[in-house]
């Protein structure tokens, strides 16, 4: 049988309530099968799934016969199908259909054996805080003003930091991943033995969350980690940590930025941010580096210094930083970052709750600096 070509067939599926949130097209198969998901809360797509196997692009087909899935993954969906029926009550039979669809992806592996996190300071600031990125965190920030102060009031967050996550996360919605959701996470849980244990769990918390919110488990497109919309939660993160921040009944990362926002404020609150507070400051060390005080690298670690012992230490803000800092017993965590020459921060609990975002200070760092700077354009426009 010939297959047809690609969106030969095919219409719209959003996967959220928008149309517009993602504009992903699905054969008439998947479409059925999506229509199936919103209306029950168990899978029943056998027959539907045969018939969307025909269907398949052909260069899908060839992407997926290009490298052989080891037998770690067809044993380790075995083992997940009877975990997930026995915890959660899904149907074997059904469940083992749906599985039968994931796809194995050596691309997955190879990306997550090179991280973006890996780099140095000095490569991994000019990804994220660009001309480009600043002024799109601007126009972002002004469309979506009313949103952002609302969301600042319930949680503390201020409005750059919020706007910055998102453009660091997803340059604000312009880019939400190009895996299969289910497939990148299933890839990483039977078959990338050293995070396999947490990328499992996050496999079956998306079964869930498709459950959950209706969502069609084969539309869902994210990074190769399997974090998904707008600001990049993880399945697990997405259901303990978003919120319906426009009340209407849905969770939605894709097409709701009241969501979206809400949801990024919500996150920092529950990880200890600290309303009014600072997040970091440039450090000047009078005296080299310091006895008796920790300096951390790439990897995050909890305020413990306070600003008064780092002042013995000969540790201080920098001139430019010292507004706000007026409380010796702050605490703080002396960080050097690998730039042209090393620089050394301190990163307050504000900066340790970023990190818990995503557990890097660069990452924390690149968020810091971005929203800085769309901070000041934005209030410099104001003005104008």
């Amino acid at each position: 049988m010939q297959l047809p070509r690609p969106y030969s067939s095919a219409v719209v599926f959003p996967l959220t309530s928008s149309a517009s949130a993602l504009p992903r097209f699905v054969p008439m198969a998947g479409l059925m099968l999506g229509r199936l998901l919103c209306r029950q809360l168990t899978w029943r797509p056998a027959r539907l799934l045969i018939a969307l196997s025909v269907l398949v692009p052909a260069s899908a087909l060839a992407e997926t016969q290009a490298t052989a899935a080891p037998e770690s993954y067809a044993s380790g969906s075995r083992a997940f199908v009877q975990d997930m029926a026995r915890k959660h009550g899904f149907a074997p039979a059904q469940l083992n259909a749906l599985m039968a669809e994931a796809r194995y992806q050596q691309r997955i592996i190879d990306a997550m054996n090179r991280p973006y996190e890996a780099k140095p300071w000095r490569d991994y600031r000019p990804i994220f805080v660009t001309p480009e990125r600043i002024a799109a965190g601007v126009a972002f920030w002004r469309d979506n003003a009313a949103l952002l102060a609302r969301a600042q009031a319930a949680y503390g967050v201020p409005p750059e930091v919020m706007v910055a996550i998102t453009g660091v996360e997803t340059n604000y919605g312009g880019n939400l991943g190009g895996h299969r959701v289910i497939d990148a996470l299933s890839t990483l849980g039977f078959s990338y033995p050293r995070r396999a244990d947490f990328f499992r769990r996050e496999l079956e918390e998306f079964l869930l969350l498709t459950r959950d919110e209706r969502v069609d488990p084969f539309a869902a497109k994210g990074s190769y980690a399997g974090a998904l919309g707008k600001p990049q939660f993880i399945p697990s993160s997405y259901r303990a940590y978003a919120v319906d921040f426009d009340k209407d009944g849905r969770r939605d990362l894709w097409a709701s930025n009241a969501d979206v926002l809400g949801s990024i404020g919500n996150y920092l609150a529950a990880h200890g941010w600290r309303r009014g507070q600072p997040i970091a400051a440039a450090a000047v060390l009078s005296e080299g580096l310091p006895a008796g005080i920790a300096v951390a690298d790439k990897r995050p670690a909890p305020p413990r210094a306070t600003l008064s012992q780092l002042a013995t230490a000969g540790v201080t803000p920098a001139a430019q930083h010292q507004n706000g800092l007026t409380d010796a017993g702050t605490r703080a965590t002396l960080i050097a970052l690998d730039g042209m020459e090393t620089e050394y921060w301190l990163g307050f609990e504000n900066f340790y709750a970023i990190t818990r975002y995503n557990h890097s200070n660069l990452y924390a760092m690149a968020v810091y600096q971005l929203s800085r700077e769309i901070a000041r354009q934005y209030r410099d426009a104001q003005e104008d």
